[in-house]
């Protein structure tokens, strides 16, 4: 719940405070119509990929990743199979992309050049600092080893497909390796 506080934290206060030094600094971009008609077709297509993503990584992290009565969103088994054969944190690796969609879609240059890739980094920084050590935890050797053999992310264009997904939601994919 707390990671869920701290996403919402980050895009709503990023937002206002990258509006408000628009406002002040770059008012003319922030009014300007065609800069938003880009930015909004940018921002969708980036909101498009990180839906696709998380949905496809969630759902083999559900199907995978879960063995008993345990909640919902929790795992207790460690996926290697699939897209997570090739990049350790594929649904991290999606949402990385959330604040510039975000940013996109608002139009603000602020928050497209400065605020999302700070929250970006700080995604990044969270993975490596708390994501990871609790996986270790969890997992002990078996995280250590899946660690020295797959990357955190990857972007191999074969791992890049397998991280899309089916194309529809009903459409198969290729079984997992």
């Amino acid at each position: 719940m707390l990671r869920i506080v701290v996403w919402i934290v980050m895009l709503v206060g990023g937002s206002i405070l990258s509006l408000w030094l628009d406002w002040r600094w770059a008012r003319s971009v922030l009014l300007s119509p065609l800069f938003h008609l880009a930015t909004l077709v940018v921002g969708a297509l980036l909101l498009r990929f990180v839906l696709r993503v998380s949905r496809h990584t969630g759902s083999l992290l559900a199907r995978l990743g879960r063995e008993g009565d345990i909640p919902r969103l929790e795992t207790n088994k460690l996926v290697t199979e699939g897209v997570y054969g090739c990049m350790r944190h594929p649904m991290h690796f999606g949402l990385l992309f959330f604040p510039w969609a975000i940013a996109f879609l608002l139009g603000s240059p602020t928050f497209i050049l400065l605020v999302a890739p700070l929250e970006m980094a700080f995604i990044v920084a969270m993975i490596k600092l708390v994501e990871e050590p609790e996986a270790i935890h969890k997992f002990g050797d078996a995280y250590r080893e899946y660690q020295r053999r797959v990357p955190m992310f990857n972007l191999c264009p074969s791992c890049l497909r397998q991280l899309l997904g089916p194309e529809q939601p009903g459409e198969s994919q290729e079984p997992l390796p």
